[in-house]
């Protein structure tokens, strides 16, 4: 037989119910007796060492409680009724109301600083790798631009020199280009970030309203 799951908020009357039944040493004693099977109820009084009718009624609260279940009934002998008792498949779990909606609201708030963070992180960090993606391209332009030697008639050497100028421009330019796109990225991040998320909102609101 499968587990079945019970959840209780306590104070409630099943709660009440497990307590009362739980109070007694010999309604422990009972619960371990059957954890090893079905058994009757004079079975369990020889066993416990216990008067009949004080079995009988910690029985009787524990099936009130739902702990344990009637599993099986046999007869005697002189042809009376024996009901064989088992502990019932079942897994408690004991927890506090709470709002539905304060939980998604709560999760998915946690969900939206994360993405803000990261969406922050990628706005600082993004200009860093940019440049130092166009640090050795423009070096190379600088390097190459440098004249041969220093026996270069003077109109070659004034053409290096504006070829250097032009090579930092464009190192600047690469500077910038990579910075503009930076927050580009950035937005584009925190965008699908968002979508994302209220997507899986609408799914779990639409998932709550359907129970």
């Amino acid at each position: 037989m499968a587990e079945t799951i019970l959840v209780l908020e306590p104070g409630d009357e099943r709660a009440q119910k497990i307590a009362r039944a739980m109070s007694s040493q010999t309604a422990n004693d009972i619960l371990q007796q059957l954890a090893g099977g079905p058994t009757s109820l004079a079975d369990i009084a020889e066993r416990l060492g216990q008067p009949m009718n004080t079995v009988k009624y910690h029985v009787g609260n524990l099936l009130d409680a739902g702990l344990i279940a009637v599993a099986d009934t046999k007869y005697s002998v002189k042809g009376r009724e024996v009901k064989m008792y088992s502990l019932t498949n079942q897994l408690l779990i004991v927890a506090p109301r709470q709002s539905p909606v304060r939980s998604l609201i709560l999760k998915y708030a946690s969900l939206f600083a994360i993405v803000l963070v990261a969406t922050i992180g990628i706005m600082a960090l993004g200009p860093l790798f940019s440049g130092l993606h166009g640090m050795p391209g423009a070096a190379e332009n600088v390097a190459l631009a440098v004249p041969p030697s220093p026996t270069v008639a003077d109109r070659q050497v004034a053409g290096g020199a504006e070829e250097i100028m032009t090579a930092k421009a464009s190192y600047a330019g690469a500077i910038d280009m990579g910075s503009s796109t930076s927050p580009d990225t950035a937005l584009a991040f925190f965008l699908g970030g968002i979508l994302v998320i209220l997507v899986l909102l609408c799914y779990e609101a639409w998932l709550w309203k359907r129970k």
